[in-house]
């Protein structure tokens, strides 16, 4: 009976569209690195992270730099291990995170402030256009914006 079950499971699998390993396989990803830059905020990254967080924000930078990290543990969290229902929703919520965190790296640049090897204000400006690409990674790997048959 067991091998009828892992026989079924990898014909189902063997018959998984292209698109939708591609889709699980940046899911995977994105999720990796969010939980590994989380854990960078908690630790060995602290100081480069406090050099985001805009002057505007009225929290204490360490406090917001902590917050941020254990939002980003949890988002990468989800994204790995959120049930097939919940990923669209869990995927909007991590565009809108990245969405959240984009003046951040607007206030880096405007501020000419050294982080990541982030040293000169063209390679500040160019990390800008990569938020926009965080949010479309977090919403085609989830499938968020695809309509479900009902």
């Amino acid at each position: 009976m067991t091998n009828r079950r892992y026989a079924h499971e990898s014909a189902a699998h063997a018959s998984t569209p292209p698109a939708a390993k591609a889709r699980t396989a940046a899911r995977i990803v994105l999720g990796a690195i969010l939980v590994l830059a989380g854990t960078s905020h908690l630790t060995f990254a602290r100081d480069d992270f406090r050099a985001q967080v805009p002057e505007f924000v009225p929290l204490k930078e360490d406090t917001t730099v902590l917050l941020s990290g254990v939002a980003e543990i949890s988002l990468g969290s989800a994204l790995l291990f959120a049930p097939t229902s919940l990923r669209g929703k869990v995927g909007l919520l991590a565009a809108t995170f990245f969405t959240a965190i984009f003046p951040g790296n607007i206030a880096q640049a405007v501020h000419h402030k050294d982080a990541f090897g982030l040293d000169t204000d063209a390679k500040r400006i160019g990390r800008l256009f990569g938020q926009p690409l965080l949010v479309a990674w977090a919403l085609w790997s989830t499938a968020a914006l695809v309509r479900r048959a009902k």
